[in-house]
């Protein structure tokens, strides 16, 4: 799935971890990261810190992949 904003990978982040019956307190407590991260990063700010979006992605299955469009 190509993603080109970070209102898409918020959505799907949320999407996901809606699929996987996951709270985002669930996640607050298992990642160390706040409530109000992880809803920033599901309404797409565009502002929040790398390492801590990947970890977010890791605990939720996902892998973040880049390719060459073409």
């Amino acid at each position: 799935m190509a993603i080109s904003d970070p209102t898409q990978f918020g959505a799907y982040l949320k999407q996901r971890r809606k699929q996987l019956n996951y709270t985002q307190s669930f996640l607050s407590e298992v990642s160390g990261l706040s409530v109000s991260f992880i809803s920033d990063v599901e309404n797409g700010k565009p502002t929040v810190e790398l390492g801590k979006v990947l970890l977010l992605s890791n605990l939720l299955g996902l892998d973040v992949t880049l390719e060459e469009r073409g």
